[in-house]
C-alpha cells in the first residue's frame, strides 16, 4: 500500500486508507466491521481505532488499524 492513499473502487465494499503505520478502513454498515476485524488483526496488525461518523442512513464505521514492527510486537508467553 502506498502512504496517504484512499483505496477507492466503486465496486469496493468498504474504503482502506494508509497512513505511515496506519491503515484505516471505512465501513458503510455496521455488520463489515466484525469482518474485518477478523480479517486484519494479526500478530502484526492490531485495532487501535473505533469511530462511528454521522448519523441515519450516511453513518460509517470507521476502524484504525496499526501496522506492528518487531519491536512493537508482544512476545509469546510459555
Amino acid at each position: 500500500m502506498k502512504d496517504g492513499v484512499t483505496y477507492n473502487k466503486p465496486g469496493n465494499e468498504v474504503f482502506v486508507r494508509s497512513e505511515g503505520d496506519l491503515i484505516y478502513v471505512i465501513c458503510s454498515k455496521e455488520r463489515q466491521t466484525d469482518n474485518v476485524v477478523s480479517r486484519m488483526t494479526t500478530k502484526n496488525c492490531k485495532l487501535v481505532g473505533y469511530e462511528e461518523w454521522d448519523e441515519g442512513e450516511d453513518m460509517k464505521w470507521i476502524l484504525k488499524f496499526a501496522v506492528l514492527d518487531k519491536y512493537d510486537v508482544e512476545p509469546e508467553l510459555n
